[in-house]
């Protein structure tokens, strides 16, 4: 043990820790979940310290020596290296500020190593002076929040997206040829194509990148420079725009400082509303599945339109059974989406005045909804939609057996007569061809061209 002090006092800090006694206090005061912050938002931290410490050496504000020092330790939190001493729950002080000073602890007693002094001595790096110069918590945390939401939407969610968009755009055109019934209110409708309904799929996906896309353009203005409340105390008037586009070249993604310190720091908006982004996109990814399920449903006494792949047994006790986990795995994914998003709306409401103070909690959730839509999203691409094949007979007969193909004659013979020949066809379990020929109603040559599933199903088709 190392006794290390503070504005409170003296505090007993595990051997080989580099943390320092703010961050043991917090770690003694919240053990709460368990949850610790996610990977990309420790490596967000990283890169702002690591490029507040290039910034300020080029404003003249830090020593080459210093700065060198930091960097380097900074890296190495980005990389992943110095995790362990990143102890501290998501649960804490709603402004974050314990874990920016874990991190400002962290780089600190880093950098005191590298440069041959003593843990703990805050000489020759200080964790607040040096490692935090120019910064505040309350800029720090929400733009680690940002910082790491854009870099996991373009790192993980978009590429999931476009992997089960394409698999959904080539099952749409495998299957354009497959006439089967439609169906509304879960009750038979006049027909459509598989292909079609796989391309309403691939369609959802498209405008889920769109939404993506438009979460990352939110989320990539940033706080820094406003430090305390927004007004820039303590900080240069350069330093939030050379930090934005300093952090933009770290990380290869477009950001800049935001229009408005107030704003940015007294309100959580832009996560908000990536939240809502992210939820929108679990919304649809559960409508595809939930759809996939119908449609596989059986394989004897259900729907079984479609097959799925069959990736692991599906029963302890029912041999032979196949289930379609990915499809379920995809659906608790989104339930996880749409309560993150609850927890995040809530925070969203907590900004007293200049502070927002549920951040840590934001941040989690909104990187976890970010993390398993991505990686829900590449599965269910790989796992199951690649796989799909179409029970081809099946289809047909739903689609020539669906009542609702009334709808296409009820123009040559009327309404009434339709939902007469409609009834019949259910009632006697007959089909609407051998209903209409039975009773004289149209000519083979007539109903041919009246029940012609690829004109019928035709957008725009008279």
């Amino acid at each position: 043990m190392r006794i290390e002090k503070d504005s409170m006092g003296e505090v007993q800090i595990g051997a080989g820790m580099l943390y320092g006694a703010q961050t043991e206090r917090a770690r003694q005061n919240f053990p709460i979940s368990g949850i610790r912050f996610d990977r990309r938002f420790i490596q967000a931290l990283g890169a702002i310290k690591k490029v507040a410490a290039r910034m300020n050496q080029s404003l003249g504000l830090l020593d080459e020596e210093r700065a060198t020092a930091i960097v380097q330790a900074a890296t190495e939190v980005m990389e992943g290296a110095l995790d362990a001493h990143f102890v501290l729950d998501i649960f804490q002080t709603g402004s974050g500020t314990s874990t920016n000073m874990n991190a400002n602890e962290v780089i600190a007693n880093r950098a005191i190593q590298l440069l041959g002094g003593e843990i703990g001595s805050k000489d020759p790096v200080h964790p607040n002076d040096h490692v935090n110069l120019g910064q505040s918590s309350n800029d720090v945390i929400p733009t680690a929040i940002h910082v790491a939401a854009v870099v996991a939407i373009g790192e993980e969610l978009l590429p999931g997206l476009r992997r089960l968009m394409e698999a959904l755009a080539a099952k749409a055109e495998e299957f354009d040829d497959v006439p089967k019934a439609g169906r509304t209110h879960l009750q038979d409708a006049t027909p459509v194509r598989l292909g079609q309904e796989f391309g309403g799929y691939a369609s959802q996906l498209a405008h889920a990148i769109r939404r993506a896309k438009a979460a990352a353009r939110s989320l990539s203005e940033l706080a820094i420079g406003g430090t305390a409340v927004g007004t820039g105390i303590n900080t240069h008037p350069e330093f939030g725009r050379r930090m934005a586009e300093g952090l933009g070249e770290e990380l290869g993604v477009e950001l800049r400082e935001a229009e408005d310190h107030f704003e940015a720091q007294g309100s959580r908006d832009a996560i908000v509303e990536a939240s809502g982004m992210m939820k929108t996109v679990a919304c649809s990814l559960m409508k595809i599945a939930n759809d996939i399920r119908l449609l596989s449903s059986g394989p004897r006494t259900g729907f079984a339109e479609i097959n799925l792949p069959a990736v692991q047994p599906g029963s302890s006790i029912m041999p032979g059974k196949v289930n379609p986990v990915m499809a379920e795995a995809v659906c608790q994914v989104a339930a996880q989406v749409i309560g993150n998003d609850a927890a995040i709306t809530i925070g969203g409401q907590a900004g007293s005045l200049e502070l927002n103070v549920m951040m840590p909690v934001m941040a989690h959730n909104l990187l976890e909804s970010i993390h398993i839509l991505g990686s829900v999203s590449r599965e269910f691409a790989g796992r199951c939609v690649h796989g799909i094949t179409a029970n081809r007979e099946r289809c047909l007969y739903f689609a020539e057996s669906t009542a609702a193909l009334a709808t296409a004659l009820a123009p040559a013979i009327g309404y009434d007569k339709a939902a007469e020949v409609a009834k019949r066809s259910l009632r006697e379990e007959l089909t609407l061809r051998q209903v209409v020929l039975e009773e004289g109603l149209l000519s083979e040559e007539e109903l041919d061209r009246l029940l012609d599933f690829r004109a019928m199903t035709e957008p725009g088709t008279p």
